[in-house]
Protein backbone atom coordinates (compact mmCIF):
# COMPACT_ATOMS: atom_id res chain seq x y z
CA UNK A 1 0.00 0.00 0.00
CA UNK A 2 1.26 3.59 -0.75
CA UNK A 3 0.32 6.81 1.12
CA UNK A 4 0.14 10.30 -0.41
CA UNK A 5 0.11 13.16 2.66
CA UNK A 6 -0.65 16.84 0.92
CA UNK A 7 1.22 19.82 3.14
CA UNK A 8 -0.32 22.69 1.37
CA UNK A 9 1.49 26.02 2.69
CA UNK A 10 3.57 27.58 0.69
CA UNK A 11 6.43 30.18 1.62
CA UNK A 12 5.75 31.79 -1.24
CA UNK A 13 3.27 31.03 -4.38
CA UNK A 14 5.08 29.45 -7.58
CA UNK A 15 4.10 31.75 -10.64
CA UNK A 16 3.68 28.40 -12.55
CA UNK A 17 1.65 26.52 -10.06
CA UNK A 18 -1.66 24.70 -10.07
CA UNK A 19 -1.35 22.71 -7.02
CA UNK A 20 -3.68 23.29 -4.08
CA UNK A 21 -1.28 25.33 -2.19
CA UNK A 22 -1.84 28.41 0.50
CA UNK A 23 0.77 30.60 1.69
CA UNK A 24 2.28 29.75 5.09
CA UNK A 25 0.08 30.12 8.02
CA UNK A 26 1.35 29.01 11.73
CA UNK A 27 -2.29 29.25 13.27
CA UNK A 28 -3.88 27.11 10.35
CA UNK A 29 -0.84 24.47 10.27
CA UNK A 30 -1.27 23.86 13.77
CA UNK A 31 -4.84 23.27 13.38
CA UNK A 32 -4.21 21.63 10.13
CA UNK A 33 -1.62 19.05 11.26
CA UNK A 34 -4.29 17.97 13.88
CA UNK A 35 -7.04 17.14 11.44
CA UNK A 36 -4.84 15.59 9.54
CA UNK A 37 -3.98 13.09 12.26
CA UNK A 38 -7.74 12.40 12.39
CA UNK A 39 -8.34 12.00 8.84
CA UNK A 40 -5.77 9.21 9.00
CA UNK A 41 -6.70 7.63 11.97
CA UNK A 42 -10.42 7.19 10.66
CA UNK A 43 -9.73 6.39 7.34
CA UNK A 44 -6.42 4.09 6.99
CA UNK A 45 -7.13 0.19 7.45
CA UNK A 46 -3.89 -0.95 8.72
CA UNK A 47 -2.07 -2.50 5.95
CA UNK A 48 1.54 -2.86 5.65
CA UNK A 49 2.44 0.31 3.64
CA UNK A 50 5.56 0.40 1.25
CA UNK A 51 5.70 4.39 0.10
CA UNK A 52 4.59 7.80 1.84
CA UNK A 53 4.93 10.41 -0.15
CA UNK A 54 5.14 13.65 1.67
CA UNK A 55 3.80 16.35 -1.06
CA UNK A 56 2.70 20.20 -1.51
CA UNK A 57 2.13 22.63 -1.60
CA UNK A 58 5.86 22.87 0.48
CA UNK A 59 6.51 20.70 3.14
CA UNK A 60 9.56 21.95 3.97
CA UNK A 61 8.04 25.14 4.79
CA UNK A 62 7.26 23.76 8.04
CA UNK A 63 9.30 24.39 11.38
CA UNK A 64 11.25 21.75 12.78
CA UNK A 65 8.56 22.18 15.51
CA UNK A 66 6.04 21.40 12.97
CA UNK A 67 7.75 18.81 10.78
CA UNK A 68 8.12 16.85 14.47
CA UNK A 69 4.50 16.26 14.91
CA UNK A 70 4.22 15.68 11.04
CA UNK A 71 6.38 12.96 11.85
CA UNK A 72 4.79 11.82 15.01
CA UNK A 73 2.05 11.00 12.75
CA UNK A 74 3.78 9.08 10.02
CA UNK A 75 3.81 6.74 13.20
CA UNK A 76 0.68 5.78 12.80
CA UNK A 77 1.13 3.65 9.79
CA UNK A 78 2.69 0.30 9.14
CA UNK A 79 6.26 0.89 7.88
CA UNK A 80 9.30 -1.20 7.20
CA UNK A 81 12.86 -0.70 7.11
CA UNK A 82 12.42 -0.92 3.48
CA UNK A 83 9.46 1.45 3.04
CA UNK A 84 10.43 4.78 0.85
CA UNK A 85 9.91 8.00 2.54
CA UNK A 86 10.03 10.87 0.17
CA UNK A 87 9.69 14.80 1.23
CA UNK A 88 9.36 17.60 -1.41
CA UNK A 89 11.33 20.30 -0.59
CA UNK A 90 12.80 23.85 -1.78
CA UNK A 91 16.66 24.46 -1.37
CA UNK A 92 16.02 27.79 0.78
CA UNK A 93 14.66 25.06 3.74
CA UNK A 94 17.29 22.62 3.62
CA UNK A 95 19.33 24.31 6.70
CA UNK A 96 21.37 22.08 8.77
CA UNK A 97 19.26 21.73 11.39
CA UNK A 98 16.42 20.48 8.73
CA UNK A 99 18.53 17.99 7.11
CA UNK A 100 19.36 16.55 10.72
CA UNK A 101 15.91 15.93 11.20
CA UNK A 102 15.20 14.81 8.13
CA UNK A 103 17.30 11.97 8.44
CA UNK A 104 16.18 10.69 10.89
CA UNK A 105 12.51 10.61 9.41
CA UNK A 106 13.03 9.91 5.92
CA UNK A 107 15.30 8.57 2.96
CA UNK A 108 14.39 10.30 -0.24
CA UNK A 109 13.92 13.92 -0.80
CA UNK A 110 12.40 15.48 -4.21
CA UNK A 111 13.97 18.72 -4.34
CA UNK A 112 12.50 21.62 -6.45
CA UNK A 113 15.26 23.08 -8.61
CA UNK A 114 13.30 23.34 -11.94
CA UNK A 115 16.55 25.88 -13.50
CA UNK A 116 19.78 27.30 -12.39
CA UNK A 117 19.13 30.19 -14.65
CA UNK A 118 18.69 32.92 -12.45
CA UNK A 119 16.12 35.39 -14.60
CA UNK A 120 14.27 31.60 -15.11
CA UNK A 121 14.14 31.74 -11.40
CA UNK A 122 12.52 34.96 -11.16
CA UNK A 123 9.61 34.61 -13.74
CA UNK A 124 8.99 31.33 -11.85
CA UNK A 125 9.00 32.89 -8.95
CA UNK A 126 11.47 30.58 -6.87
CA UNK A 127 14.67 30.75 -4.93
CA UNK A 128 18.07 28.18 -5.65
CA UNK A 129 20.58 27.82 -2.97
CA UNK A 130 22.97 25.54 -4.35
CA UNK A 131 24.93 25.05 -1.25
CA UNK A 132 21.97 23.69 0.48
CA UNK A 133 21.67 21.92 -2.28
CA UNK A 134 25.13 20.52 -2.25
CA UNK A 135 24.77 19.90 1.34
CA UNK A 136 21.53 17.80 1.20
CA UNK A 137 23.08 15.73 -1.56
CA UNK A 138 26.16 14.96 0.72
CA UNK A 139 23.60 13.42 3.52
CA UNK A 140 20.98 11.85 1.53
CA UNK A 141 21.46 8.79 -1.02
CA UNK A 142 18.31 9.06 -2.71
CA UNK A 143 17.72 12.26 -4.12
CA UNK A 144 15.41 13.18 -6.88
CA UNK A 145 15.70 17.08 -8.52
CA UNK A 146 13.12 18.52 -10.81
CA UNK A 147 14.32 19.91 -13.66
CA UNK A 148 11.71 22.65 -15.79
CA UNK A 149 12.21 23.06 -19.59
CA UNK A 150 9.84 25.07 -22.23
CA UNK A 151 10.23 28.40 -21.17
CA UNK A 152 9.48 31.69 -23.16
CA UNK A 153 12.61 32.32 -25.41
CA UNK A 154 14.21 29.15 -24.03
CA UNK A 155 17.29 28.18 -26.18
CA UNK A 156 18.87 24.39 -26.77
CA UNK A 157 22.04 25.80 -25.61
CA UNK A 158 20.59 27.01 -22.06
CA UNK A 159 18.84 23.45 -21.24
CA UNK A 160 22.14 22.41 -22.12
CA UNK A 161 23.69 24.69 -19.16
CA UNK A 162 20.74 23.19 -16.70
CA UNK A 163 21.68 19.44 -17.90
CA UNK A 164 25.35 20.20 -17.61
CA UNK A 165 25.06 21.45 -13.86
CA UNK A 166 22.31 19.03 -12.72
CA UNK A 167 24.49 15.81 -13.56
CA UNK A 168 27.25 17.41 -12.32
CA UNK A 169 25.38 17.02 -8.92
CA UNK A 170 25.19 13.56 -9.64
CA UNK A 171 21.58 12.77 -8.46
CA UNK A 172 20.47 9.10 -8.29
CA UNK A 173 17.01 10.64 -10.06
CA UNK A 174 15.40 13.43 -12.57
CA UNK A 175 12.26 14.08 -13.08
CA UNK A 176 11.29 16.80 -15.80
CA UNK A 177 8.92 18.71 -16.49
CA UNK A 178 7.83 20.96 -19.57
CA UNK A 179 6.21 24.45 -18.82
CA UNK A 180 2.37 24.59 -19.11
CA UNK A 181 0.23 27.28 -18.52
CA UNK A 182 -2.88 26.53 -16.24
CA UNK A 183 -5.88 28.65 -15.97
CA UNK A 184 -5.27 31.19 -13.09
CA UNK A 185 -2.12 31.08 -12.51
CA UNK A 186 0.17 34.17 -12.52
CA UNK A 187 1.89 33.16 -15.89
CA UNK A 188 -1.27 32.47 -17.02
CA UNK A 189 -3.15 35.95 -16.48
CA UNK A 190 0.30 37.83 -17.50
CA UNK A 191 -0.24 35.77 -20.97
CA UNK A 192 3.30 34.37 -20.76
CA UNK A 193 4.30 32.47 -24.13
CA UNK A 194 5.62 29.07 -23.75
CA UNK A 195 7.89 27.24 -26.72
CA UNK A 196 6.19 26.43 -29.69
CA UNK A 197 5.89 22.24 -29.95
CA UNK A 198 8.85 21.90 -32.73
CA UNK A 199 11.38 23.35 -30.08
CA UNK A 200 9.68 21.45 -27.05
CA UNK A 201 10.39 18.50 -29.06
CA UNK A 202 13.83 19.15 -29.75
CA UNK A 203 14.16 19.90 -25.95
CA UNK A 204 12.53 16.78 -25.12
CA UNK A 205 14.85 14.53 -27.53
CA UNK A 206 17.99 16.25 -25.85
CA UNK A 207 17.40 15.80 -21.96
CA UNK A 208 16.55 12.24 -23.22
CA UNK A 209 19.57 11.46 -25.31
CA UNK A 210 22.00 13.71 -22.55
CA UNK A 211 20.49 11.75 -19.51
CA UNK A 212 20.75 8.76 -20.91
CA UNK A 213 24.60 9.44 -21.96
CA UNK A 214 25.43 10.29 -18.59
CA UNK A 215 24.25 6.98 -17.03
CA UNK A 216 20.61 7.79 -16.56
CA UNK A 217 17.32 5.12 -18.10
CA UNK A 218 14.73 6.72 -18.41
CA UNK A 219 11.53 4.46 -17.04
CA UNK A 220 8.62 6.81 -17.40
CA UNK A 221 7.85 9.32 -20.25
CA UNK A 222 9.56 12.03 -18.06
CA UNK A 223 11.38 10.41 -15.36
CA UNK A 224 15.17 9.20 -15.12
CA UNK A 225 17.05 7.31 -12.61
CA UNK A 226 20.40 5.21 -11.79
CA UNK A 227 19.78 2.07 -11.85
CA UNK A 228 17.22 0.82 -8.67
CA UNK A 229 16.46 4.53 -8.08
CA UNK A 230 12.61 4.67 -9.34
CA UNK A 231 10.57 6.20 -7.58
CA UNK A 232 8.56 3.07 -5.89
CA UNK A 233 6.31 5.99 -4.78
CA UNK A 234 5.07 6.82 -8.68
CA UNK A 235 5.68 3.11 -9.60
CA UNK A 236 2.00 2.76 -7.78
CA UNK A 237 0.20 5.25 -9.63
CA UNK A 238 1.67 3.86 -12.86
CA UNK A 239 0.91 0.10 -12.08
CA UNK A 240 -2.94 1.34 -11.45
CA UNK A 241 -2.80 0.12 -7.74
CA UNK A 242 -4.40 1.45 -4.34
CA UNK A 243 -3.39 4.41 -2.52
CA UNK A 244 -4.45 6.59 0.45
CA UNK A 245 -4.52 10.56 0.18
CA UNK A 246 -4.64 12.08 2.96
CA UNK A 247 -4.77 16.11 3.20
CA UNK A 248 -6.20 18.82 1.64
CA UNK A 249 -6.96 18.53 -1.96
CA UNK A 250 -5.34 15.09 -1.81
CA UNK A 251 -6.51 12.03 -3.70
CA UNK A 252 -6.89 8.38 -3.27
CA UNK A 253 -8.00 4.52 -4.99
CA UNK A 254 -8.95 2.88 -2.56
CA UNK A 255 -11.54 -0.86 -2.80
CA UNK A 256 -12.24 0.57 -6.03
CA UNK A 257 -13.27 3.52 -5.02
CA UNK A 258 -11.04 6.88 -6.23
CA UNK A 259 -11.97 9.93 -4.33
CA UNK A 260 -10.77 13.52 -3.96
CA UNK A 261 -10.71 15.47 -1.30
CA UNK A 262 -11.97 18.96 -0.58
CA UNK A 263 -9.72 21.75 -1.28
CA UNK A 264 -11.79 24.49 0.99
CA UNK A 265 -9.37 24.87 3.99
CA UNK A 266 -12.39 25.39 6.22
CA UNK A 267 -14.55 22.64 5.12
CA UNK A 268 -11.27 20.22 5.76
CA UNK A 269 -10.60 21.56 9.07
CA UNK A 270 -14.62 21.05 9.91
CA UNK A 271 -13.96 17.61 8.66
CA UNK A 272 -15.74 17.50 5.83
CA UNK A 273 -13.00 15.79 4.03
CA UNK A 274 -14.29 14.32 1.10
CA UNK A 275 -15.31 16.19 -2.08
CA UNK A 276 -16.47 13.22 -3.92
CA UNK A 277 -16.02 9.46 -4.70
CA UNK A 278 -16.65 7.37 -8.07
CA UNK A 279 -16.88 3.29 -7.68
CA UNK A 280 -14.37 2.56 -10.83
CA UNK A 281 -15.66 -0.23 -13.41
CA UNK A 282 -13.75 -3.44 -14.78
CA UNK A 283 -14.05 -0.83 -18.25
CA UNK A 284 -12.50 2.50 -16.49
CA UNK A 285 -10.20 0.09 -14.70
CA UNK A 286 -9.14 -1.17 -18.05
CA UNK A 287 -8.20 2.05 -19.19
CA UNK A 288 -6.72 3.68 -16.62
CA UNK A 289 -4.69 0.43 -16.79
CA UNK A 290 -3.10 1.65 -20.47
CA UNK A 291 -3.44 5.64 -19.89
CA UNK A 292 -1.09 5.55 -16.86
CA UNK A 293 0.51 1.63 -17.63
CA UNK A 294 1.90 3.32 -20.96
CA UNK A 295 3.80 6.25 -19.28
CA UNK A 296 6.12 3.08 -17.76
CA UNK A 297 8.48 3.03 -20.77
CA UNK A 298 8.76 -1.01 -20.36
CA UNK A 299 4.80 -0.41 -21.21
CA UNK A 300 2.15 -3.75 -19.59
CA UNK A 301 3.08 -6.74 -18.68
CA UNK A 302 0.57 -9.10 -21.16
CA UNK A 303 0.78 -11.77 -18.42
CA UNK A 304 0.23 -9.20 -15.34
CA UNK A 305 -2.57 -7.52 -17.86
CA UNK A 306 -4.70 -10.95 -18.50
CA UNK A 307 -4.20 -12.02 -14.80
CA UNK A 308 -5.69 -8.67 -13.48
CA UNK A 309 -8.78 -8.48 -16.07
CA UNK A 310 -8.85 -12.00 -16.91
CA UNK A 311 -8.47 -10.82 -20.69
CA UNK A 312 -5.74 -10.85 -23.19
CA UNK A 313 -4.53 -7.70 -24.04
CA UNK A 314 -4.02 -8.55 -27.90
CA UNK A 315 -8.06 -9.15 -28.20
CA UNK A 316 -8.48 -5.05 -27.05
CA UNK A 317 -9.38 -3.50 -30.51
CA UNK A 318 -7.85 -0.27 -29.84
CA UNK A 319 -4.27 -1.91 -29.11
CA UNK A 320 -4.47 -4.62 -32.14
CA UNK A 321 -5.00 -1.40 -34.38
CA UNK A 322 -1.77 0.67 -32.75
CA UNK A 323 0.43 -2.11 -33.13
CA UNK A 324 -0.60 -2.86 -36.44
CA UNK A 325 0.31 1.06 -37.01
CA UNK A 326 3.49 0.80 -35.07
CA UNK A 327 2.68 3.23 -32.90
CA UNK A 328 2.99 0.52 -30.05
CA UNK A 329 5.88 -2.09 -29.92
CA UNK A 330 5.63 -5.77 -28.28
CA UNK A 331 8.15 -8.25 -26.79
CA UNK A 332 7.87 -11.39 -25.56
CA UNK A 333 6.73 -9.67 -21.74
CA UNK A 334 5.50 -6.27 -22.32
CA UNK A 335 3.10 -4.20 -25.02
CA UNK A 336 4.98 -0.49 -25.19
CA UNK A 337 4.92 2.79 -26.98
CA UNK A 338 7.33 3.41 -29.55
CA UNK A 339 10.04 4.70 -28.71
CA UNK A 340 9.66 7.41 -32.02
CA UNK A 341 6.34 8.67 -30.42
CA UNK A 342 7.57 9.00 -26.78
CA UNK A 343 6.82 13.03 -27.30
CA UNK A 344 3.48 12.71 -28.45
CA UNK A 345 2.23 9.85 -26.48
CA UNK A 346 -0.54 11.55 -25.18
CA UNK A 347 -2.29 11.84 -28.72
CA UNK A 348 -1.34 8.21 -28.09
CA UNK A 349 -2.89 7.67 -24.81
CA UNK A 350 -6.29 9.44 -25.71
CA UNK A 351 -7.25 6.54 -27.76
CA UNK A 352 -7.76 4.16 -24.37
CA UNK A 353 -10.37 6.97 -22.96
CA UNK A 354 -13.55 5.76 -23.44
CA UNK A 355 -12.62 3.22 -25.84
Amino acid sequence: MSIYIHIPFCSSICSYCDFCKLLKNKKWIEEYLIVLEKEIKENYKGEKVNTIYIGGGTPSTLSNKELEKLFNILKIFKTEKNTEITFETNTEDLTKEKINLLKKNINRLSIGVQTFNKKKLEKLNRKLDINNLKNALKNFDNVNIDLMYGFHNQTLESLKEDLKKIISLNPKHISTYCLILEPHTKLYIKKYKPLDDDKERQMYDLIIKTLKENGYIQYELSNFSKKNYESKHNITYWNNESYYGFGLGASGYIDGIRYENTRNLNEYLKGNFVLNKHIVTKKEKIENEFIVGLRKIEGISKAKFYKKYQKNIKEIKVVNKMLNEKLLLEDEINIFINPRYLYTSNEILLNFIEM
